[in-house]
């Protein structure tokens, strides 16, 4: 569907809190997951040299006793020495199949090899999951007196080596050994520990949740520490360059930030002093300058000659109203108004029936619901300005607001002759006139556009000049919301 903007999800916060915290937490995880991994490593082969040092010394003493010893003797040495964790049985093939080839597997046969001390093909095998050595019976002997065994000692048996068998499938650590026999049997060796409980990989998870909570807990108490002056800082930096008077702020936080806020506190005091400095040097100048003027359009009166004195009289007409008009602009720059929430929309409606009322063609041709801080009386005098330069170079004002992007974007448009594009900056400058590329007629003293774009730029937005592809120039005011 064309149009539809999707919402985009941002995994990575964006504030400096939420940044520290995701590093330090993908950091603690990544590093006591990899501990885990190495801990577990090594858990896992100590337990089974540990297992494996155990079986090591029962079966050394075993065989011996083994080899010596008659089937019926045999049953009970093995019924002896196995426990419920560890069996021996006697069978015709071993349980491994080939020797160790891991080292752990290669210290355990040599152990066993130095017990017994006779060079037996020792073969030894650590798996992580047992299998089923799948004894039929505890021994298997070629001896005669093994096929008079009954059958119902066959069956306990071969039950009781499918319980163990089925015991040892549901172990994560088991050893299996198979040493051979003087008789050519083998006596095999099943040992087999259950994992630790699930409690310790729980008690794991609570010590990273832990750790987790105690660095979110501490970025936060230190982020809140920084980020409160900083923020404050932020806002009072936007309301400076907005054209309002700040205050110095309280420096608090680290030093760098208080640093920072002292920096920011002698510079608004100097930009507020110089700024105040040369607008009452502005006004007494234009102040100064109304005594002189004034007297010569007096003598001016006295020339006999009527066109010199017609010209005369002009040219002081012409200072007279640039000295009041600087004037005028230099008190408004001295009285700083506060800031108001108003309706725009109604603001536009006032401006555009006031110029109505004067016989002007202003239309307002569309508008959106806002609600907009602002400086009234400063925004209505640049918004004015704007309406009044299209209608005496246009003849006619079309005046359209709308919101985008968190913008309020307004529109005035004209049907002049436009502005060469060269010169569309120029004409923000003060006392800057073109009146040979718009009108023949001469309108104002060059102030209109330099007062809205200051006073547009207090307010933290932009204004913009362009002209139009059907004729005529566009004003294009742009204001955060």
């Amino acid at each position: 569907m064309t149009g539809l903007r999707l919402p985009r999800f941002r995994l990575y916060p964006r504030s400096l809190g939420g940044q520290l915290i995701a590093l330090l937490l993908i950091a603690l995880i990544a590093s006591q997951g990899f501990a885990i991994w190495l801990f577990a490593g090594e858990r896992r082969v100590a337990i089974y040299e540990a297992i494996g040092d155990g079986v090591i010394l029962r079966a050394a003493t075993l065989v011996p006793l083994l080899d010596s010893a008659d089937g019926q003797v045999r049953d009970q040495i093995l019924k002896a020495a196995s426990t419920p964790v560890t069996r021996f049985w006697i069978g015709a093939e071993p349980v491994v199949s080939a020797p160790g080839r891991s080292s752990p597997e290669r210290r355990l046969e040599d152990a066993l090899a130095e017990e017994l001390g006779n060079g037996k093909d020792i073969r030894v095998e650590l798996i992580g999951r047992s299998r089923n050595p799948a004894p039929s019976q505890h021994h298997q002997s070629p001896r005669k007196d093994q096929d008079t065994e009954p059958d119902k000692r066959l069956e306990k048996q071969r039950e009781r080596a499918e319980k163990q068998a089925e015991r040892i499938r549901r172990t994560l650590l088991a050893i299996n050994f198979s040493v051979p026999l003087a008789d050519g049997t083998w006596l095999n060796v099943t040992t087999n520990h259950r994992p630790p409980p699930s409690g310790a990989f729980q008690t794991l998870l609570l010590q990273i949740a832990l750790m987790a909570g105690a660095i979110i807990l501490i970025v936060a108490v230190t982020i809140r520490q920084v980020s409160q002056p900083l923020r404050a800082l932020a806002g009072a930096s936007d309301r400076l360059g907005r054209g309002e008077d700040v205050s110095a702020l309280p420096v608090a936080g680290p030093r760098e930030v208080r640093q920072t806020i002292q920096a920011f506190n002698a510079m608004q005091e100097r930009l507020s002093r110089f700024v105040r400095d040369r607008t009452r040097m502005l006004a007494a100048i234009s102040h100064d300058l109304r005594t002189p003027i004034t007297s010569l359009r007096i003598r001016a009166e006295f020339i006999e000659d009527d066109e010199d004195r017609e010209k005369f009289i002009a040219t002081l007409d012409e200072m007279a109203a640039m000295t009041e008009a600087t004037l005028a602009f230099a008190r408004d720059e001295a009285v700083k108004e506060s800031q108001e929430t108003v309706d725009f929309p109604a603001l536009l409606v006032a401006l555009t029936d006031d110029q109505i009322d004067m016989g002007r063609d202003v239309r307002l041709t569309g508008t959106s619901p806002l609600q907009l801080t602002c400086r009234p009386l400063a925004l209505k005098r640049a918004i004015r300005n704007l309406i009044e330069n299209a209608v005496r170079y246009g003849a006619v004002a079309r005046v359209s607001q709308s919101v985008e992007d968190g913008q309020l974007r307004l529109i005035i448009d004209d049907d002049g002759p436009g502005i060469p594009q060269d010169r569309l900056a120029d004409v923000f400058e003060p006392f800057v006139r073109l009146e040979t590329s718009r009108s023949s007629e001469t309108g104002g003293i060059g102030l209109g556009l330099a007062i809205a774009r200051s006073i547009i730029h207090a307010h933290g937005g932009t204004i913009t000049l362009e002209n139009r592809a059907e004729g005529g120039l566009r004003a294009i005011v742009l204001l955060p919301v």
